[in-house]
C-alpha cells in the first residue's frame, strides 16, 4: 500500500536520516523581522523528515481508505462521544457551556449539541466538547494519558458542517485526529511528560489530534498542515492544577473543550490564508525543545498508517472515573461466580496503584469517588449512569451503610503495572466466606473490548433518557452508516433538544 509505505519511516530511519539532529544556521533576515504573507515559506528553515512525513500523511487522510476494523472503532468512538455529549448537556458543566452558547450563540452553522442553538464552527466545538467531557463519560487512550473523544469528535463535527463534509470524510478526520494527538503526547514522554512538567497531556493531545481533524476536513495541503501544526503548538497549553477543580467544568474545559476550539481555530485560520513556520517541531525553540528536552519526535511517524490509535483507545462500561472501572468488573465478576446481597457482605477491601487510587478515594462528586461507586454497586448490582450522577444519594442512609464496609489499600506493586490499571478486590461475607478478583484487562480497553452491542446499549441508555428513545436510535443507526452519509449536517438534528 503505497500510503503506508510513503508514511511508515522507522525510528531507525529517521536518526540515520538526522531527523532529531538540530542544524544551527542562523535564520534569514526576513524571518526574523516578517515578510508579506505570501512569502513565508521560501523564507522557513528546511523541514526535517519527521514534520515531511507527517504532514504528507495527514495532507492524504481525506481520501485515505481505512481498514474495515478501523471503520468499525471509528464508528464505535464517534458513537460513545456523541452519546457523552448528549448525556453531558444535563450535568453542571454541561448546563453552564450550554448557557453561554445561547447567550452568544452566532453564525447557524454548527450544530450545539442538547439544544436548540445553532452558532459557528469555534464556538460548537468548544461547548461540544465541554460536553463531552463534562463527567467521565468519554473515552480514554492509555499510553497519550488522553481523552482523545472529547476534543477530536466534537472539532471534526463542527468544521464537518461548516464545510459540509461527507460522513465518510468525517470518519477519517476523526480517526486521523486520534493517530496525530495520541502520538504527540507519546512523544513528549507520556506518562512521565505528565508527572515531571504538571502539565496535561489530556489538553495537549487533544489540542493536536483536534487540530488534525479539523484540517483533514477542511482539505489543508501537506504545506498547510504544517503551519496547522505550528499554529497548534502556539495554542497548546493546559495544567495539572485542573485536578482541584471539583465542580467537573474546569476539567471539560481543559480536557474537551479548550483542545477542540483550539484545533478547529488553527485550521481555519490557515484555510483563510494564514502563513507559519513551516517546522515547528525541529530547529531553534522548537515544541519539544521548550516543552520536553527529552522527548522523541520520531514517535510521531512511528507505524503511521499501520497501528491506528483509534484501535488502542479504551471505551468506559461504567460512567464513573477511569480508576473505579476495575472494581466494579471485579464484584460483577465475583456475583457471577457466587451470587450475594448488600446485607450479606461484611467487608469490601480494593487494592489499586497508589498513583490513581488517590484520584478517587473519597471524592466529592459521586462518579469518581470509589467508595461510594461500590457501595452503589452492592446496593443496586449494577452502576447506572443516574446512579453515578446522583450526588444527594451520597447521603442516603442505606448507601453510607455500604460505604463504611469499603476500604481503600494503596498496593505499590501495581504501579510497575500502569498504565493498565489493575485491581483486586476482597470480600468478606458476613457468613465467613473470602472471595477475591483481579481484574487485568477491565471491560471495555483493547485487551477486553466491548462488542458494538453493548457500545450501543450504553450509547442509548446514555442519548434515551435527553432526546427519546425514538431519536436515539435514529442518531445510533446514523452513526453505525456514517459513511454512507451525503453530509454530516443530517446529524445536527438528531443531536439537538428541541425547545
Amino acid at each position: 500500500m503505497t500510503s503506508r509505505l510513503a508514511c511508515r519511516l522507522s525510528r531507525r530511519d529517521l536518526l540515520s536520516r538526522g531527523a532529531l539532529i538540530v542544524g544551527a544556521a542562523a535564520l534569514p533576515a526576513t524571518r526574523l523581522f516578517g515578510q508579506a504573507a505570501g512569502a513565508a515559506g521560501s523564507a522557513n528553515a528546511a523541514v526535517g523528515p519527521v514534520m515531511t512525513a507527517l504532514s504528507r500523511y495527514m495532507a492524504a487522510a481525506k481520501d485515505r481508505r481505512l481498514p474495515p476494523e478501523v471503520i468499525e472503532k471509528a464508528k464505535h468512538h464517534i458513537l460513545d462521544t456523541f452519546a457523552a455529549m448528549v448525556s453531558g448537556s444535563d450535568l453542571p458543566a454541561g448546563r453552564v457551556a450550554l448557557q453561554m452558547a445561547q447567550a452568544g450563540a452566532g453564525r447557524p452553522v454548527a450544530t450545539v449539541v442538547g439544544s436548540s442553538v445553532v452558532t459557528g464552527p469555534i464556538d460548537a466545538a468548544l461547548v461540544n466538547g465541554v460536553l463531552a467531557h463534562s463527567d467521565e463519560t468519554d473515552d480514554s487512550h492509555g499510553p497519550s494519558q488522553s481523552h482523545p473523544g472529547a476534543s477530536i469528535v466534537p472539532a471534526a463535527l463542527a468544521l464537518g458542517e461548516e464545510m459540509r463534509a461527507t460522513g465518510e470524510h468525517y470518519l477519517r478526520a476523526v480517526t486521523l485526529g486520534y493517530d496525530v494527538g495520541c502520538r504527540h503526547t507519546m512523544a513528549l514522554g507520556g506518562m512521565t511528560f505528565r508527572n515531571e512538567s504538571r502539565r496535561s497531556t489530556h489538553a495537549f493531545a487533544g489540542n493536536f489530534g483536534s487540530a488534525a481533524a479539523a484540517g483533514c476536513i477542511a482539505g489543508l495541503t501537506a504545506q498547510q498542515m504544517r503551519w496547522l501544526l505550528d499554529y497548534a503548538a502556539q495554542q497548546a497549553s493546559g495544567y495539572a492544577i485542573w485536578a482541584r477543580d471539583t465542580d467537573h467544568i474546569e476539567k471539560g474545559f481543559v480536557f474537551g473543550g479548550m483542545p477542540a476550539r483550539n484545533g478547529v481555530t488553527a485550521a481555519l485560520l490557515v484555510r483563510s490564508g494564514w502563513t507559519g513556520v513551516d517546522d515547528v517541531f525541529s530547529g531553534d525553540d522548537n515544541f519539544f525543545q521548550v516543552n520536553a528536552p527529552k522527548s522523541d519526535p520520531a514517535v510521531l511517524v512511528d507505524a503511521l498508517g499501520a497501528r491506528y490509535e483509534i484501535a488502542r483507545t479504551d471505551i468506559k462500561k461504567w460512567t464513573v472515573g477511569t480508576p473505579i472501572q476495575a472494581p466494579l468488573d471485579a464484584i460483577e465478576n465475583l456475583r457471577k461466580k457466587r451470587p450475594f446481597g448488600a446485607t450479606d457482605v461484611g467487608t469490601v477491601v480494593v487494592r489499586l496503584a497508589p498513583a490513581v487510587g488517590a484520584v478517587v478515594d473519597n471524592r466529592e462528586l459521586p462518579d469518581i469517588c470509589l467508595q461510594h461507586m461500590v457501595a452503589v454497586m452492592l446496593v443496586d448490582g449494577t452502576a447506572s449512569f443516574h446512579a453515578a450522577h446522583d450526588k444527594p444519594r451520597m447521603q442516603d442512609e442505606e448507601i453510607l451503610r455500604q460505604r463504611r464496609k469499603v476500604r481503600y489499600v494503596p498496593d505499590p506493586t501495581l504501579d510497575a503495572l500502569l498504565p493498565a490499571r489493575v485491581a483486586v478486590v476482597g470480600i468478606t461475607l458476613t457468613d465467613g466466606t473470602e472471595l477475591s478478583e483481579r481484574v487485568e484487562a477491565v471491560r471495555g480497553t483493547v485487551r477486553n473490548p466491548m462488542a458494538r452491542g453493548e457500545v450501543v446499549d450504553k450509547a442509548r441508555d446514555l442519548i434515551a433518557p435527553v432526546l427519546g428513545t425514538s431519536t436515539a436510535q435514529k442518531l445510533i443507526d446514523a452513526v453505525l452508516a456514517v459513511e454512507t452519509i451525503k453530509d454530516v449536517r443530517m446529524l445536527g438534528p438528531l443531536l439537538q433538544k428541541r425547545a
